[in-house]
């Protein structure tokens, strides 16, 4: 009897029978994400508390088998992808709200929440939790907490890690994690919360989280602009970002990627058009058309060309962001295995990334369709390849590296929001030394002795691991 059947029993004797999955269908359904990487697990498990997570690990650690959590599988880097096969640990049944308390402006509640669930909620209230990954109406905050995910309002309101108060985890042995607290302000012991979240599962598997909850703005302007060509929509992003007016949010669109809204959305978009911003302000009632004054000096940049029209309805603004949030779908059904990046620069230096990008698909003939949270340097880069054409996924391997060597050289960073997975994290050797990665390394160690906690992911494998498969 092999290590996994023994732990299927043992899980069987102290859990209810439906939290356990062990046919073929439903196995090999929980092998993928929104990569292009498959592992079937030999078993799937779906907790419904802390108490039973806590159990499936002690479980886990006793037989040595490997433990992969998962949310909904909206993640394209294979971080929920069991590699080594074990079990696929599910959180989508964890959906309590454990605590709700508007006058300390914090909701405490299960991983397996669906972030739009949790928005609407909080809503109610006067409030929302400022990440809003497109994937929102899928996504739990377990998988937002594990990438520390962020979506458009990063660039004022900031990323999942500073919009979190404390969580409480189960390590590698079946140990509890406690970390923060409920106060926004404390500096006892070391802070486990922000080495945790964007740990893609590798040092514990998160059960709860007290969310730190933001007052929803009085109102709010959709700004959408137009230009010739991407280099003067990303020189007045570095405009628009140097002056006092911080907007809520600033998406770019560059033109391949305004050529699939033109066939794909009502939006009229020119036929001379480039590229596009989209620069959303809030605020409150009374000071909300002095930024935006502000804002459209900043985008158009003494340029009487720059076509800027300003969205004020929640109609006009609704169908704009519906536009921009269906450019990675819209993307999938054009090429359904393209490669999809998430590289961040300073974003003075985002002329230059896009010069490059426009350099290096070019020279290999691959379309390259970029847009993303430009605010904050967060580019998504899409490589539209065909991947039953071997001499192009060959040049698409080739345009990929020098895609992040040249995020690099320009101080930037191999990924955003999206998480490293598996599929990235052979790169992560060029952006992190030697010394940096054994402690990270020695970390893992810590939290998750065995090794069990979702192996081959978001670090290169120690030398010894590597030797070993």
């Amino acid at each position: 009897m092999t290590a996994l059947d023994e732990l299927g029993r043992h899980l069987a004797d102290h859990l209810p029978a439906d939290r356990l999955a062990t046919d073929a269908g439903s196995t090999w359904a929980y092998g993928m994400d929104n990569s292009r990487v498959h592992h079937a697990p030999g078993l799937v498990v779906f907790p419904d508390s802390h108490a039973e997570v806590t159990e499936v690990m002690r479980a886990a650690a006793r037989f040595r088998v490997p433990v992969t959590t998962r949310g909904r599988g909206t993640g394209t880097a294979g971080g929920s992808v069991p590699i080594d096969g074990g079990i696929v640990l599910v959180t989508d049944r964890m959906t309590r709200v454990i605590d709700f308390r508007p006058e300390d402006r914090l909701i405490v509640v299960e991983a397996g929440l669906i972030n739009a669930d949790l928005q609407r909620i909080v809503g109610e209230k006067g409030f929302f939790w400022p990440p809003d990954p497109t994937s929102n109406a899928l996504c739990t905050i377990g998988g937002n907490l594990g990438c520390n995910a962020a979506g458009p309002h990063a660039v004022k309101y900031g990323t999942t890690r500073e919009n979190v108060l404390g969580l409480r985890a189960v390590g590698g042995e079946g140990q509890t994690i406690k970390a923060g607290s409920q106060t926004t302000k404390g500096v006892v012991g070391h802070d486990l919360t922000r080495l945790l979240i964007g740990s893609e599962g590798t040092l514990g598997v998160i059960t709860e989280a007290t969310l730190k909850l933001t007052p929803l703005p009085e109102t709010r302007r959709l700004l959408r602009a137009f230009y010739s060509e991407m280099h003067t929509a990303s020189a007045a992003v570095s405009r628009v970002m140097a002056q006092p007016a911080t907007p809520a949010a600033i998406e770019f669109i560059d033109g391949n990627a305004l050529d699939l809204l033109r066939r794909n959305s009502r939006v009229d978009i020119p036929a001379a058009a480039g590229a596009m911003l989209m620069i959303e302000v809030d605020g409150d009632d009374t000071g909300i058309e002095a930024l935006v004054k502000r804002i459209v000096t900043a985008a158009r940049g003494g340029d009487p060309q720059v076509d800027i029209a300003v969205a004020e309805t929640a109609e006009e603004q609704a169908s704009l962001w519906a536009a921009r949030k269906a450019l990675s779908p819209t993307l999938r059904q054009v090429a359904p295995k393209k490669i999809n990046e998430d590289v961040v620069v300073p974003v003075s230096r985002i002329p230059h990334l896009i010069e490059t990008l426009d350099e290096i698909a070019a020279r290999h003939r691959i379309t390259i369709v970029s847009f993303g949270h430009a605010g904050n340097g967060n580019i998504h880069v899409n490589l539209l390849v065909n991947p039953d054409d071997p001499t192009e996924m060959v040049a698409a391997e080739t345009a990929l590296t020098e895609v992040f060597d040249a995020v690099l050289a320009l101080d930037g960073t191999l990924s955003g929001e999206h998480g490293i997975g598996y599929v990235k994290r052979d790169f992560v050797a060029r952006e992190i030394p030697a010394e940096s990665l054994a402690l990270m390394q020695g970390i893992k160690r810590v939290f998750d002795p065995l090794g069990i906690l979702n192996p081959h992911k978001k670090l290169p494998d120690p030398p010894a691991s590597n030797a070993s498969r």
